[in-house]
């Protein structure tokens, strides 16, 4: 099969950055033809706000550059990962018109929320699922801005009014059951919605294990970073925290960790420090306060035998099963956090359990091998409804 993958590069790397070239690799390991056409975010500080607004909504350029690649290529299939600003739903209408199926992954809540993550003011938000999403412009949810709110929440509209994303799309993938009901409140059809988690390949191998503690990911307020270092900060006791990453609340981590006692931050380090921190630590703590689609960080955890401490907020409790491969602890709460690193740092017969389970998990759910079979399982089903609908 011959697969278009298109996707618009966030100017901080990402996991849907890391997910879109992974797919790539498992499907040409897997004999199919892989054409990618990218976009990348780095052009979005020359333009200005109303070219930028324009582009969102409806990006021409762009338009022509799906159809003519879909026009020479002739992919069976046009599977779109990110399309945010640049791309614009358009592309959508130009895949459709060269004759490919149209396949979407959804890595996060852009189709229901200005500011993707369903997360205001510390605390989830859905005042938008299922409505126009004025209250996002409002609140001003995308990077504080009524301005760039209203743009994206035009966009939405206009899509929506045109039956953009029920019409123009055969298939939606999903990363999980929790998104898949937040999804189906805010409109899309439940036929076109497909399951299939993230995945890791190459296997990065079972670890060795190790006393401290690790966090991997981006330092922002939804990533629950102020409660890890509430943790750490109310019991000095506590075993040695890393912590790796970039983002904007960098200043303030730098800030407190040097008053808090057994905590050392990396800085942003490159992907294979992070996995050889993984393999050499007793648990990675995922304290997300949004409703996490599906942390890359979090398979690539159990595929090197770490267990996983997270949060009980959105789609986590499906992924991490508590005292299976992982413990749960109340979503905000630094105290439980604090109690359940306590837990697993005392007793190392849970920790042997838990590390066992953890490469069970990634051994039975996510591998590329089975990803790459739902994969093109759902590439099928979308060009079965292309075929009908013509």
């Amino acid at each position: 099969m011959k697969i278009l993958l298109v996707h618009n590069f966030y100017q901080q790397p990402g996991g849907e950055d890391q997910v879109f070239r992974a797919e790539a690799g498992i499907l040409r390991n897997a004999g199919h033809t892989v054409v990618e056409l990218t976009e990348t975010n780095d052009r979005v500080k020359e333009m200005s706000a109303l070219a930028l607004a324009r582009a969102t909504i409806w990006n021409s350029d762009a338009y022509q550059r799906v159809y003519e690649t879909a026009t020479r290529e002739r992919p069976a299939v046009v599977h779109f990962h990110n399309t945010f600003p640049l791309l614009s739903p358009a592309v959508y209408y130009a895949a459709r018109r060269a004759g490919a199926a149209v396949v979407q992954t959804l890595h996060n809540y852009r189709f229901l929320c200005p500011a993707a993550t369903l997360f205001r003011d510390g605390r989830p938000c859905e005042d938008c699922v299922g409505h126009l999403p004025w209250p996002g412009v409002l609140h001003a949810c995308y990077r504080g801005s009524r301005t760039a709110s209203a743009g994206i929440a035009a966009m939405l509209g206009f899509h929506r009014l045109r039956q953009t994303f029920s019409r123009q799309v055969d298939a939606f993938i999903v990363l999980n059951e929790f998104a898949r009901q937040k999804f189906l409140r805010g409109g899309l059809p439940p036929e076109k919605l497909f399951l299939k988690p993230n995945f890791v390949d190459p296997d990065p191998s079972f670890g060795d294990g190790g006393e401290t503690f690790l966090f991997a990911g981006r330092l922002s307020p939804e990533k629950g970073i102020e409660i890890l270092l509430a943790a750490w900060r109310e019991s000095p006791d506590l075993p040695l925290l890393k912590i790796a990453g970039d983002g904007p609340l960098r200043a303030a981590v730098l800030d407190q960790i040097g008053s808090i006692k057994n905590a050392e931050y990396l800085g942003r380090i490159p992907h294979a420090e992070v996995l050889a921190a993984m393999k050499s630590s007793k648990a990675l703590i995922q304290p997300s306060t949004w409703y996490e689609m599906f942390p890359v960080n979090v398979v690539e955890a159990f595929a090197c035998g770490l267990p996983v401490i997270a949060s009980d907020a959105g789609a986590l409790p499906e992924i991490v099963s508590n005292r299976t491969n992982g413990l749960l602890f109340q979503s905000g709460n630094s105290k439980d956090l604090g109690r359940k690193v306590r837990l697993l740092a005392s007793d190392s017969g849970l920790c042997c359990t838990l590390r066992k389970h953890a490469r069970q998990a990634f051994e039975r759910y996510y591998q590329g091998d089975l990803n790459v079979r739902l994969l093109v399982q759902i590439y099928e089903n979308a060009i079965q409804s292309s075929n009908s609908r013509r």
